[in-house]
């Protein structure tokens, strides 16, 4: 890496924890880690501050402090469980905060803003960067969030990224949950159902985050989907993963599926979870493929094949599992 110093906001969280590790191998980068949650693993203790994004004057101290030669900004409430945008502050008031931030400490940037690939709704081909089609709150408030640097549009090297479905190790809900279904032998596929989504393993997504930082000057003003290539076929990655048990996967019909989506509905709206819901249940039948041929070109290949993404998640899920039975 050729930035010294590098300020991560989120870098407690899924990505940012696997973003801190790689950074750790890299000698001679400097890390500073701004969450208001503490790290995922001991090792980031040393690196993370407690900042809320929304506290102006904590996150202002903070930057000119650090004085980063680049910000990768993942900070973010990330479930769809809020009602109004409002309980997406950190998505809309933290970003604002930030931006505000980077110019009073004079930043040159590269900085990267992560959005989310639910500014438009599953299966929706957006005509621009600005062609929002959002289904959800979480969503409306990543689409104020872009807006917000579009607005601003900073004079240093900025660059907006869409992750879209990332897993791997110190992932959470829901793609914890699929691998989790999958490796106790309980998921079934639907019968017939060829879906294709854009999925991305952490180990690439970290890639290729530092490619774009690398790389920043010619992207300014550009934004990138982060995601594997080629799509998945659910039904195939599902196979891969119960081959680690192993087990060969049954076949459900559909009205099975829209049973449990009934009940789970009911079930919701009393309060309680299900892992089957209407709105699951059309998310997982709904193609969702995203262009990455502007990171194809700037990647030309990815570290990890989705093989070696499998093995890695489901080694660390194993690993997890034993150390909370030595806790007990």
């Amino acid at each position: 890496m050729s930035m010294k110093k590098i300020l991560i906001t989120g870098g407690s969280g899924f990505i940012g924890t696997n973003l801190i590790k790689q950074l750790g191998v890299d000698a001679g980068v400097n890390v500073s880690s701004l969450d208001i949650a503490p790290p995922k693993r001991g090792d980031d203790m040393p690196v993370w501050q407690q900042v809320d994004l929304r506290d102006g004057a904590a996150l202002d101290m903070a930057v000119r402090a650090f004085q980063p030669d680049a910000v990768i900004h993942l900070a973010a409430r990330t479930d769809l469980d809020g009602r109004k945008i409002s309980d997406y502050s950190s998505n809309t008031d933290g970003t604002s905060r930030l931006l505000e931030a980077l110019d009073s400490a004079d930043f040159k940037g590269p900085a990267i803003f992560t959005s989310s690939m639910y500014v438009c709704r599953p299966g929706y081909r957006p005509s621009s960067d600005t062609d929002y089609q959002p289904h959800t709150v979480y969503g409306e408030s990543k689409v104020l969030g872009e807006e917000l640097v579009r607005a601003a549009n900073p004079s240093y090297p900025w660059i907006i990224t869409r992750p879209t479905s990332i897993w791997g190790p110190w992932f959470g809900v829901p793609y914890i949950d699929f691998f989790k279904i999958v490796l106790s032998g309980r998921y079934l596929h639907i019968a017939k159902d060829h879906t294709q989504k854009t999925y991305g393993y952490v180990g690439n997504t970290v890639a290729q985050i530092l490619k774009i930082i690398e790389h920043a000057d010619a992207l300014k003003g550009r934004t990138l989907y982060l995601g594997d290539w080629p799509a998945t076929v659910i039904t195939e990655w599902s196979d891969e993963i119960a081959a680690f048990v192993p087990y060969r996967v049954p076949r459900a019909p559909r009205v099975a599926f829209n049973a449990l989506a009934f009940v789970g509905d009911a079930l919701q709206g009393v309060g309680v979870r299900f892992p089957m819901t209407s709105f699951r249940l059309q998310n997982m039948t709904t193609d969702n493929v995203h262009d990455l041929s502007p990171l194809q070109s700037l990647m030309g290949s990815l570290p990890f094949t989705r093989a070696q993404g499998n093995e890695l998640t489901v080694q660390w899920i194993r690993d997890h599992a034993q150390q909370s039975r030595n806790l007990e």
